[in-house]
């Protein structure tokens, strides 16, 4: 590999042409209204690091204008960047680098963009970062506080237990680049890990060993139509590749590079997922190497104070007098030197960013403790050789300190690393390759070829071998088998698939082959959309968090006040002879004795354990709400849901099967029975409602005697329907709760409820009113149909109950939740379907902007309201619900409206929800008893309150341990909830009141 200072910056194709930038920066606009480039001249932008003020920004301007070549330059002080025109054939980018480093800033050259990039605007993108560093939620605050007054950037979450951060920001205003700087600038590691933009892939390089290989690997990018923008990273052998997706597709980028070096370079798309799990285990690594070492060293110390003094012949060597010091002084002020300044470096570095952010955190307590250790203990040797009275030196607190505080953040890493597990799953459901059927024109199979899964596009033939994942939703076009879902829905009953049936991406296919049409791919496929779900979930911060950022806050001044005041307590007592002198250690005084206290009372008192009391419970919650099946959006939601008052059901396709049959027709003129069913069909053929569907099923049936049904749900269903057996429909139009109404041969029908007919002023017969009762009471739904103005007949339809519903309702009236059912449909059936299933309060004939109203009539007084439904017409009350939840197998409208989606489309999950909500929220305050009860109990202990009493001394390095475990105690208490079973449906009646 060659060698490298830094990434690799391959320039764009066609630089100031048709080039783009992968986030393209505006600067200077009134700049270039102003300036028009010629075709000699060339346009660059610069980041100035540096500048201070107005003289900095003039004073950089005055050296480029210097340059012979440049036509033009103005500096942007607050973006920290150049705008420079020059003449390429006289002044090179290197020569304007070295100009603005000659005045004495560092200087980088940004990405070059090409006119076109200038004129409009670009839609918000949000990109996720690593932050590396992270101790507490104190560096939390720092780093959000930090990102938040970017100019350009619009919301910030960074969340601890991910050490993640996700930032929407208008790339027209900052780059990725920019913010990446903002965060190492601030002292933590960072780095960029995906975007949402389409139009950018990161390819992992394989056969690149030199500069020259990369050279030609730019060389043939250059050469790529449809390129924009691309860099490499020789370090980790990364391709970032920005590209016009109307040109060029990533298959045939990667297919392009591979065939073009005939086969040299080997790509392959990295998965983001994948890349920040390989991080997450790098830190993990880190971690535990330099426990090790301070281990290593420590152990040294301990034989040296406890073992060595047994063994004559080695305590005589530590007692010979080596110069000022006695052997054993010079050994263990080396080993602790080393352990002090080169393994705990990082609390110094981590210290440092945090003062310098006016924040404080973990590390600046590990820092104050451990150097004052260490400072005093050099101060004492220092003293006795001048003096030759030697006071006892604690270089072993120092380094017992630092390797239980290691320990502690690795087994910390350790147990952070499983709280993800949920996401690490889900991504390892997606098959790494894919089998590509290649046709010709004609439709014939030319070849099969195996490809990256993430390559797949729209419209491939994919083939499914027995026992092999499916590599992205689709359609099958061939063959038939079952396919287990259950590791996306979690209903662990395989599902049959025949032609025309859809399919999952990470779904097992069990038995046949199988040729399925890619139809979703990357972002836009269930697992995708599932995976990001669950990550937007664990980014969250729960309301209840709010508590722990405060005390985060003012936690660590807190703690060094009360160790000062511990110090000068014990002093000036000892001083003003408050205790006896035997209290004192051997050869020791009274400030090394009120400095034990206080190192004790700093080292005992973390924050740390605060900051991940919330996110890693979140974290477990969310996955394995994931592995049941339950979608949680977000901490807020998985709070909230805890403290549901009333749940508010929706009745067609929530309550009920949503697969409507028609159960009784009548005729009420002497029109005939198929005559009167071809009407209805033909009006409600363009209906997209499901009463609709069960009509045209119905009406199939009875007429033609034809088994086959709209169940398929097939694209070809609105045309088998319209093979000449219907009417022409005019003017059609459908009414929101109320039904359909068109024109058949110019006279006109109605087909809907009590209110159309009435509105329209169709009068409704007594025999007509008491068929229509007599359905209603039965728990089915009248529908009447109007033809030319004269009431024609009525058609009885039932909607089945799910089999579980009656016992969910009572589950959640068990659990002291009050349900609820809002339907569009009349009263007598509403009461009807309420009654089999046991709800008191029902709210019927409602319209779908009234369903919002009626949760907000039940939030009028502070409770906290769900809501559970499928259709476009729940969505408005689903997102005024304080808690939404959106069935499965519901609208696309719906499940974004949700807090929750339930991915099994069973009403258990209701139950499920609120009972995890209930488990989470029970571990997160359990948790803020593990983070502070440490501190509560042991800060008394570590300032010495109890030792006049009882002799009780909390040590230095016995303090380190407890502050370590306190986050190990937290983060193992919220893994708890991986053990978390959803209530079963024959114990939800046992369910109490808590």
């Amino acid at each position: 590999m060659a060698p490298s200072t830094g990434d690799l910056q391959l320039t764009s194709p066609g630089a100031g042409k048709d080039s783009d930038e992968l986030e393209d920066v505006r600067l200077l606009d009134s700049y270039e209204k102003h300036y028009i480039e010629h075709d000699e001249t060339k346009r660059i932008q610069v980041r100035i690091t540096g500048m201070t003020c107005a003289a900095c920004s003039n004073s950089v301007e005055t050296a480029l204008r210097s340059v012979k070549g440049v036509t033009e330059a103005s500096v942007a002080l607050l973006q920290n960047k150049a705008d420079v025109i020059f003449n390429p054939s006289l002044v090179k980018d290197g020569d304007i680098k070295n100009a603005i480093e000659d005045a004495g800033f560092e200087a980088e050259i940004l990405p070059e963009s090409g006119p076109a990039d200038r004129g409009g605007g670009a839609a918000m993108v949000v990109g996720q970062f690593t932050i590396g560093g992270m101790t507490c939620a104190a560096c939390v605050n720092s780093v959000e506080g930090i990102l938040r007054r970017l100019n350009g950037v619009k919301r910030v979450v960074v969340a601890l237990a991910t050490s993640l951060g996700e930032v929407e920001y208008d790339p027209n205003v900052i780059s990725k680049d920019d913010i990446v700087a903002a965060i190492e600038d601030a002292g933590f590691e960072g780095s960029f890990v995906q975007s949402n933009g389409q139009d950018q892939v990161m390819l992992g390089v394989g056969g690149v060993y030199s500069l020259g290989d990369a050279q030609v690997l730019e060389g043939m990018l250059s050469g790529t139509k449809g390129v924009r923008q691309f860099r490499f990273d020789p370090v980790l052998n990364e391709l970032d590749v920005a590209y016009d997706p109307e040109v060029i597709s990533s298959r045939s980028l990667v297919d392009g590079i591979q065939l073009g070096s005939n086969g040299k370079f080997r790509l392959h798309v990295r998965n983001p997922y994948a890349r920040m799990a390989s991080k997450d285990g790098s830190e993990t690594s880190n971690m535990f190497r330099l426990f090790i070492s301070s281990l290593v060293l420590s152990v040294p110390l301990f034989f040296i104070g406890v073992i060595c003094p047994h063994i004559p012949f080695v305590y005589s060597l530590l007692l010979w007098r080596c110069g000022p010091f006695l052997m054993g002084d010079w050994l263990k002020w080396a080993l602790v030197s080393v352990i002090q300044f080169v393994i705990g470096k990082r609390f110094y570095i981590a210290a440092g960013r945090a003062l310098r952010n006016g924040s404080t955190n973990m590390d600046v307590l590990v820092a104050l403790g451990t150097t004052a250790s260490y400072v005093y203990s050099v101060c004492a040797l220092l003293y006795g050789a001048l003096t030759g009275f030697w006071s006892p030196t604690y270089f072993e607190t120092s380094a017992m300190l630092i390797t239980f505080v290691l320990l502690g953040k690795y087994l910390e890493c350790l147990a952070k690393g499983k709280t993800s597990d949920a996401i690490k799953k889900l991504v390892e459901l997606t098959p790494a390759t894919a089998l590509l059927v290649v046709k010709d024109k004609g439709g014939r199979t030319i070849e099969e070829r195996e490809i990256d899964s993430l390559l797949v596009q729209p419209g491939d033939t994919l083939k499914v071998l027995p026992g092999t994942k499916i590599p992205a939703d689709g359609i099958v076009t061939w063959g038939s088998s079952y396919v287990n879902e259950s590791m996306v829905t979690g209903e662990s009953t395989p599902v049959s698939k025949e032609v025309n049936a859809s399919v999952i991406g990470g779904t097992i296919n069990m038995h046949g082959a199988l040729h399925i049409q890619a139809t979703k791919v990357g972002s836009d496929t269930v697992l995708s959309q599932i995976i990001s779900l669950v990550e937007t979930a664990q980014m969250s911060k729960a309301p209840i968090q709010k508590f722990a950022d405060y005390v985060a806050s003012i936690f660590v001044p807190t703690v060094v006040i009360l160790s000062l005041l511990t110090l000068l307590c014990w002093y000036i007592a000892g001083v003003l002879g408050a205790y006896p002198e035997k209290w004192l250690p051997e050869n020791g005084n009274h400030f090394v004795f009120a400095l034990m206290f206080s190192i004790s009372v700093v080292v005992i008192a973390c924050p740390c354990a605060l900051g991940l009391a919330t996110p890693t419970a979140v974290m477990v919650a969310t996955g394995v709400g994931a592995n049941n099946g339950v979608l949680i959006k977000g901490g807020d939601s998985l709070e909230r849901a805890q403290k549901v008052k009333y749940v508010i059901f929706d009745k067609t396709g929530t309550l009920t099967q949503g697969k409507s049959t028609v159960t009784a027709a009548r005729v009420f003129t002497g029109m005939d029975l198929g005559e009167f069913l071809t009407l209805v069909a033909s009006a409600e053929a363009s209906s997209e409602h499901p009463l609709g569907k069960a009509i045209l099923q119905y009406a199939r049936h009875f007429l033609f005697f034809d088994e086959s049904s709209l169940a398929s749900g097939t694209k070809n269903d609105a045309a088998v329907f319209k093979s000449g057996w219907l009417y022409d429909v005019s003017e059609f139009s459908a009414l929101p709760g109320r039904g359909v109404v068109c024109f058949i041969d110019g006279k006109r029908i109605l087909v809907g409820n009590r209110k159309l007919l009435e509105e329209n002023g169709i009068d409704i017969s007594t025999e007509v009113e008491n068929f229509v009762v007599e359905l209603e009471e039965s728990a089915k739904t009248g529908i009447l149909v109007a033809y030319d103005d004269v009431l024609t007949g009525v058609l009885g339809i039932a909607d089945p109950l799910k089999r579980e519903a009656s016992v969910v309702i009572e589950g959640l009236r068990k659990m002291g939740v009050i349900p609820v059912m809002v339907t569009g449909d009349n009263w007598r059936t509403a009461r009807a379907v309420a009654k089999e299933v046991g709800i008191e309060d029902v709210r019927a004939e409602v319209m779908p902007a009234g369903k919002a109203d009626v949760v907000r009539s039940f939030q009028k007084d502070g409770s906290i309201v769900a809501m559970v439904g499928d259709g476009i017409n729940d969505s408005p009350a689903l997102a005024a619900a304080d808690v939404g939840m959106a069935i499965g197998a519901g609208t696309d409208v719906a499940i974004e409206a949700a807090n929750y989606v339930l991915m099994r489309d069973n009403l258990e999950d209701v139950i499920t929800a609120i009972d995890l909500s209930k488990k989470t929220l029970f571990r997160i305050r359990l948790n803020y008893v593990f983070a502070m009860a440490y501190n509560v109990v042991a800060i008394p202990v570590a300032a010495g309150v109890f030792f006049p009493s009882l002799r009780i001394q909390l040590p230095p390095w016995l303090a380190g341990a407890c502050m370590a475990m306190s986050s190990v105690s937290v983060v193992c208490s919220s893994l708890l909830l991986r053990r978390y079973t959803r209530p079963k449906l024959t114990t939800i009646l046992e369910i109490l009141v808590n």
